[in-house]
C-alpha cells in the first residue's frame, strides 16, 4: 500500500516540473526507517529519495561513498532511455528507483513530460473533475441569485446602465432583458441566460422563474455530489421527477375554450396575472382589457405583427389606449390632402430623390450654364416619368421608404395623391401586412403591383405630435395600442410587459389549458413529487426529493420578495395541499395564504411546462459537464 501510494506520488512530481541535473546526494530529511510526510515530498522531493528507497524494502548505506565516472555514465544512459513512466513495466517504486546510483540524482528527458504539459497551447485553461463541477454549480447558482429578487408581484427592478457612448439606462425587472445585457464569462452561466431566452421568444412569460428554477435544482444537486451520489443518478432522479411534476399538472389543468365567456374571463386573469408583477400592475385591469381585446382581434393567430406598439411620451399610463385600425408615426406634407377615403395605397421602397449620376467619384464638365440647364431639366423629365408611372396605378396615397424630394412631391400633391416619405421599414412591412398590399419597387408593369385598400386616411394628434391614421384596413385585425408615460424609461418597461401579455395571450388562444398561480402550480409539483420519493427506492430516491425540494423555492422566494416569513407560509400551504382539491396559494397583497380561484390568479399551463421542462433540461446538461477546457485565443498574425 506504502509503495503504491509513494508511486503515484513521484509519477505526479516527474510529470509536473523535475528537470535537475546529475547532483551530489542531499542528507535524508528522515531516520532511515521513518516514513516520509506529503507535506516533506513537496517541499524537497530530491532529498527523500532514499527514505522513499526504504519504504519499497531498500537500505541506504550509512556511509554512502561516491559513484565512480563510469557508473554515473551508465546509470545516466540507462535513465535517458526510459520509455513514459506510464507504460513502464516495473511494478513497484523500489525497483524504479533502484536504477539510479545511491549518492545522485539524474535528470529527466524532457519529453518525459512534455506530452502531458503541451497537450493544450500555452494560454489554454483546463478544469476537470471537481474543480469543473464547482465552477459549473457556482456560475449557474450567482445568475439565480442575480434574477431572484426580480421574482413575484412584489420583485425589485434593476437598472442596467451601458458602458458605451451616451451610457444609455434600463430599468427593468423582466429577466429575459436582465440576462441579456449582461456579458458573463462563466459557460454553465451561460447555459441559463440561453433557455431564458428561449422562454422569452417561446411564450413569453415565465423567464425569472426558469433561471432561478433551474439554479436550485443545481443548489440541491451540489449538495447530492457532495454526499458521494453520482451525476448520472441524479440525472435520472430528476428526469422522473419532471414527468412525475408534468403528469400532476395535468391532472389539474382547467380547459373553458368551449364557453366564450369563461375562455375570456379566463384570459383576463392570465393577464392580470401577468402584469402584476410589471411596472403596469397598477392599472392591471385596464392594460389586462387592452391585451384581451388586442388578442381575441388576432382570431387565433400568434403574429403579434398585425399589433402596432406606439410610445408617446406625455400624460400617464392611464390615459393609453386601443386603436382599431394602424397609425403611422409620420406628418402629411405641406399641400398633400389631409383625409383620403376608400384610399388606393402603394407601398414603395424606390429613390424618389433627384437622380444623380450614381457613379463613384464621377464628375461632369461643361462649357457654359446652358449646359447645366440641360442636365437639371433631364433629371426632372426622368423623375417626371418615374411619377407619371406610379399615378397610373390608379392609387391616391403613395407610401415611400426613402425620402421624397420637393420636386416629385409638387407632382404628387398636383395629382391629389397623398405622398408619405421616409416611413421606417418595420412601419411600411406593417403597412403593407395590414392594408393588404405589397412593397414594389419598379413601376413598369402596374397589373403586377398588389395595392393595399383602408376605408379612410385622416390626420390625427396625440400629445403634441401629429400622426397618420390608418382605419378600415383591409386586414381586420389590426390594432395599435399607443402607450403614455412620463418618461422614455417608463414607456419602455411598458412596452415589454405588455409584449409579454400579448405572448402569453396569443399561446394562451392556441393552448387554452389554464392553471392557479401564486405558488399553486409548485407546492401540487412538490407533493406529487414527494409521494413518488417515498416509493422510489435506492439512491435515486434522493435526487427525487431533492427536485420537490427546488420546486418549493419558487413559492418561498416569492414570499420573501414580499417581506413575508416564508417559512411560516410555505408549512401553511403545505398543509393545506394535503386536502384533495385545495387552490391555495400565496396572496402576498395580504399576506397570507389565500384561495386562488376567488383572487382570479390564474396562469397558462404552457408557461408552466415551458418553465419545467427547460430548467430541468438546463440542470441535466450543467450536471454532466466533469471538464472545462478553455481554449486560447486567436492571435493576430504578422503579415509584415
Amino acid at each position: 500500500m506504502v509503495e503504491n501510494l509513494f508511486t503515484i506520488q513521484i509519477k505526479y512530481y516527474l510529470r509536473k516540473n523535475f528537470h535537475f541535473q546529475t547532483q551530489p546526494k542531499v542528507e535524508a530529511l528522515q531516520s532511515t526507517h521513518s516514513k516520509p510526510s506529503y507535506s516533506a515530498i513537496t517541499q524537497n522531493p530530491r532529498a527523500l529519495f532514499p527514505s522513499l528507497l526504504c519504504c519499497s524494502g531498500r537500505k541506504p548505506p550509512l556511509q554512502p561513498s561516491p559513484p565512480s565516472l563510469t557508473v554515473v555514465q551508465e546509470k545516466a544512459s540507462r535513465l535517458s532511455s526510459l520509455p513514459p513512466i506510464n507504460n513502464y513495466p516495473f511494478r513497484n517504486l523500489g525497483s524504479l528507483l533502484s536504477l539510479s546510483t545511491c549518492g545522485s540524482v539524474f535528470s529527466l528527458p524532457s519529453s518525459f513530460t512534455m506530452a502531458v504539459e503541451k497537450l493544450f497551447k500555452d494560454e489554454a485553461t483546463e478544469e476537470k473533475g471537481e474543480r469543473a463541477r464547482m465552477a459549473s454549480f457556482i456560475g449557474a447558482m450567482a445568475i439565480a441569485d442575480l434574477v431572484k429578487t426580480t421574482l413575484g408581484p412584489k420583485g425589485m427592478d434593476k437598472i442596467l446602465q451601458s458602458t458605451g457612448r451616451g451610457r444609455s439606462v434600463t430599468v427593468t425587472n423582466d429577466g429575459a432583458t436582465i440576462l441579456k445585457s449582461l456579458h458573463i464569462d462563466n459557460p454553465a452561466a451561460k447555459v441559463l441566460v440561453d433557455i431564458s431566452k428561449v422562454q422569452d421568444d417561446e411564450v413569453g412569460d415565465g423567464t425569472t422563474s426558469v433561471v432561478v428554477l433551474a439554479g436550485e435544482l443545481l443548489r440541491e444537486a451540489e449538495k447530492l455530489v457532495n454526499a458521494k451520489i453520482h451525476p448520472m443518478t441524479i440525472i435520472s432522479g430528476y428526469r422522473v421527477a419532471a414527468e412525475c411534476a408534468r403528469n400532476a399538472l395535468l391532472e389539474k389543468v382547467v380547459d373553458n375554450k368551449q364557453d366564450a365567456e369563461k375562455f375570456k374571463s379566463d384570459l383576463m386573469k392570465i393577464a392580470m396575472t401577468t402584469l402584476s408583477s410589471k411596472i403596469l400592475s397598477q392599472d392591471k385591469e385596464h392594460f389586462a382589457k387592452l391585451a384581451v381585446d388586442a388578442v381575441m382581434r388576432l382570431k387565433g393567430s400568434t403574429n403579434l405583427e398585425a399589433i402596432q406598439i406606439i410610445k408617446k411620451p406625455g400624460g400617464s399610463l392611464k390615459d393609453s389606449f386601443l386603436d382599431e385600425g394602424f397609425i403611422l408615426d409620420k406628418k402629411i406634407g405641406i399641400g398633400q390632402p389631409k383625409r383620403i377615403e376608400n384610399a388606393k395605397i402603394l407601398v414603395a421602397n424606390t429613390a424618389m430623390d433627384t437622380d444623380k449620376v450614381k457613379i463613384y467619384g464621377a464628375r461632369v464638365r461643361v462649357d457654359s450654364m446652358s449646359k447645366v440647364a440641360e442636365i437639371e431639366g433631364a433629371e426632372k423629365e426622368k423623375m417626371r416619368e418615374k411619377v407619371q408611372k406610379i399615378i397610373a396605378h390608379g392609387i391616391n396615397c403613395f407610401v415611400n421608404r426613402q425620402l421624397i424630394y420637393n420636386f416629385p412631391e409638387e407632382l404628387f400633391a398636383d395629382a391629389g395623391v397623398l405622398a408619405i416619405e421616409h416611413a421606417d421599414f418595420d412601419g411600411i412591412e406593417r403597412l403593407a401586412l395590414v392594408t393588404g398590399g405589397e412593397i414594389a419597387s419598379t413601376f413598369d408593369n402596374p397589373e403586377s403591383v398588389k395595392l393595399g385598400q383602408c376605408k379612410l386616411i385622416e390626420e390625427i394628434m396625440i400629445g403634441e405630435d401629429k400622426l397618420i391614421h390608418f382605419s378600415g384596413c383591409e386586414m381586420g385585425q389590426a390594432c395599435t395600442v399607443v402607450l403614455r408615460g412620463a418618461s422614455s424609461h417608463v414607456l419602455d418597461e411598458a412596452e415589454r410587459s405588455l409584449h409579454d401579455a400579448l405572448c402569453v395571450l396569443s399561446q394562451t388562444v392556441n393552448d387554452s389549458r389554464v392553471l392557479f398561480g401564486g405558488g399553486w402550480p409548485e407546492m401540487v409539483m412538490a407533493k406529487a413529487v414527494d409521494e413518488l420519493a417515498r416509493k422510489t427506492p435506492g439512491k435515486k430516491s434522493h435526487a427525487i426529493e431533492a427536485f420537490s425540494r427546488a420546486l418549493l423555492a419558487i413559492p418561498t422566494i416569492i414570499a420573501d420578495n414580499a417581506g413575508l416569513d416564508s417559512a411560516e407560509l410555505v408549512s401553511q400551504l403545505r398543509a393545506e395541499h394535503h386536502e384533495e382539491g385545495s387552490a391555495a396559494g400565496i396572496d402576498v397583497i395580504s399576506g397570507s395564504v389565500g384561495d386562488m380561484a376567488e383572487l382570479g390568479i390564474s396562469e397558462a399551463f404552457k408557461v408552466k411546462q415551458a418553465v419545467l421542462l427547460s430548467a430541468t433540461e438546463a440542470a441535466e446538461m450543467i450536471l454532466r459537464v466533469d471538464e472545462i477546457i478553455t481554449c486560447a485565443p486567436r492571435r493576430r498574425e504578422d503579415r509584415m
